[in-house]
């Protein structure tokens, strides 16, 4: 089934007619759950090609330039001291080139430093894999996750719209997406906050899925004993409350694991709490109007106060155990920043949590109150216009570049498809037009989460902000413009818009599809440092503020 809400059916279904088909199991889950949509043979040899794509794409040359560029200055330098040492040292300022060397060791003084570990840890993996002083090794764990987050998003398209032609597409467009792969090529941190928070999304789609399930099931067994003459008082009143606040759930496995990937996610940037934040409103919410389809009359507070009490424990408990876990080199060791405050400034907390707030007092400062200049910095309005992109990478013909004409330009940067990034940008308008007219529940999660990672770098406008951020919540994007073209694919007859037929809209998405890989190859040069001609790089500067 197609991105659009089912057509009114020709008569009644059979739930309504009568409260013992409206409650048995078969009546609950025709009003609670979508029949489970399977991948396939065709789906998962569809999902293989994609991640083999998205892998090429990423993979391809990934050791080049073998030099720590932007940002890699800190975090891979980090993430070969925290897997030595179990934190973050020093270095001296002119380390860069004797570490991609292999010459450079870190000071024997902690570092203060105000991301958490997480994200360096993943790098420091993929160096253990293949060597500190090689540029494959540092970005391999950010290149595997890009690629992994392609078959994600194919399989969640695949879950959320029930249609393989709308996953392929969402699949092709992240694999093909210019700011996904930049950003999968670098020893940054940003994709790896983008694959736990798109993780965490999918383990909360299978919660939903597994608390309407459990919830048809409590509510039929219920009703059972009640409608079969032969139920106690203590049953009886047990089906009352049943249908006044519903029934708690239980422990919920999936609900869980989300919680263990945000924590982790917040290990890698504090940002990652405001999409905890919303993915912990978006569950309780769904299960609220799970209760409320279901016919549960205080469906609001059963679902705040039986759910929502667990859905905090699964989640923000949860997360933050996980949370502090990967704090474990820093607890274990006693020459990390800040490790012996505590010990050193005694309260009634143990020293060690003593140590570890007051660390995290003054990073969320930090974080707070930079505000330093940079020439790509930019501000977060500007994101959705891809008005300021961040250049990791420049190098001419004076650096030793050569290509086939005298001036070269080899360049990184992290430039978004154009048509996909604005398009995408039409699409988030336009399902918050379906939103306010249907409701879907898909369209409101995707744009919550778009709020999630755009709109809250709003709270701080002085703060010093780059575009790269925004790749966190680029495979929703994609997810967006996979909607819209869903309901041009169906049809939308629904809500009165005559548009054309499927072999038509087939068509269009097939030529918007084309249209974006077109882009990507002209793009190409611009995302993995390739030297081209400096009149090439020019003519793809479309903009002033690109340069």
């Amino acid at each position: 089934m197609a991105c659009v809400s089912k057509k009114l059916p020709s008569q009644a279904p059979d739930w309504l007619s009568s409260r013992d088909s409206a409650f048995s199991l078969a009546g609950l889950q025709a009003r609670l759950v979508y029949p489970n949509f399977r991948l396939g043979t065709t789906g998962w040899l569809i999902a293989a090609v994609l991640t083999l794509a998205a892998g090429l794409l990423r993979f391809w040359n990934l050791a080049h330039p073998q030099e720590l560029i932007f940002d890699e200055t800190y975090y891979v330098k980090d993430a070969y001291s925290l897997w030595h040492f179990g934190y973050e040292r020093s270095w001296s300022d002119d380390a860069d080139d004797a570490f991609a060397a292999g010459q450079a060791q870190p000071g024997n003084d902690a570092s203060y430093v105000v991301h958490p570990p997480a994200g360096k840890w993943l790098i420091a993996i993929g160096m253990a894999l293949f060597g500190f002083d090689n540029a494959f090794g540092w970005r391999f764990a950010a290149a595997a996750a890009g690629t992994l987050a392609v078959l994600l998003t194919f399989v969640l398209a695949a879950k959320l719209f029930r249609s393989l032609f709308l996953a392929s597409v969402a699949g092709i467009l992240l694999t093909i997406e210019g700011h996904h792969i930049v950003m999968s090529r670098v020893g940054l941190l940003d994709i790896f906050l983008m694959l736990l928070v798109l993780a965490a999304f999918c383990a909360l789609i299978a919660d939903r899925t597994w608390g309407r399930r459990r919830l048809a099931a409590e509510l039929a067994t219920r009703y059972q004993r009640v409608a079969s003459g032969s139920a106690s008082a203590a049953e009886r009143e047990d089906w009352k409350r049943s249908m006044t606040y519903g029934p708690w759930l239980g422990l919920r496995p999936w609900r869980i694991a989300a919680g263990v990937l945000l924590g982790v996610a917040i290990s890698v940037k504090l940002s990652g709490l405001a999409f905890m934040a919303i993915f912990g409103l978006l569950t309780v919410w769904w299960d609220a109007n799970a209760r409320k389809t279901a016919g549960i009359r205080r469906w609001l507070p059963g679902a705040t106060v039986l759910d929502g009490l667990w859905a905090f424990v699964s989640i923000v408990v949860v997360g933050a155990i996980a949370y502090i876990g990967t704090w474990a080199g820093w607890l274990a060791t006693s020459g990390g920043y800040y490790r012996n405050w505590g010990a050193e400034n005694p309260s009634l907390l143990p020293d060690w949590l003593a140590s570890l707030i007051h660390y995290h007092v003054q990073a969320t400062t930090f974080h707070t109150d930079l505000d330093s200049t940079h020439n790509y910095a930019s501000a977060a309005w500007i994101w959705p216009f891809a008005g300021r992109p961040v250049s990791f990478y420049y190098r001419t013909e004076e650096d030793g570049i050569t290509c086939a004409t005298e001036q070269c330009s080899a360049a990184i940067l992290d430039l978004p498809n154009p048509l996909i990034w604005w398009a995408g940008l039409l699409a988030i308008a336009a399902i918050f037009i379906r939103w306010l007219i249907v409701r879907d529940w898909r369209a409101g999660a995707i744009l919550a989460i778009y709020a999630a990672g755009q709109l809250v770098w709003v709270l701080w406008p002085e703060r010093t902000m780059f575009f790269f951020y925004t790749v966190t919540y680029t495979p929703f994007l994609i997810l967006a413009l996979t909607y819209v073209a869903g309901l041009w694919l169906a049809g939308s007859t629904d809500s009165g818009w005559q548009l054309p037929s499927r072999n038509v809209a087939v068509v269009g998405i097939g030529i918007f599809v084309l249209a974006a890989l077109a882009l990507s190859a002209y793009f190409l040069p611009l995302w993995t440092g390739e030297p081209i001609p400096q009149e090439q790089w020019q003519q793809r500067m479309w903009f002033q503020s690109w340069i």
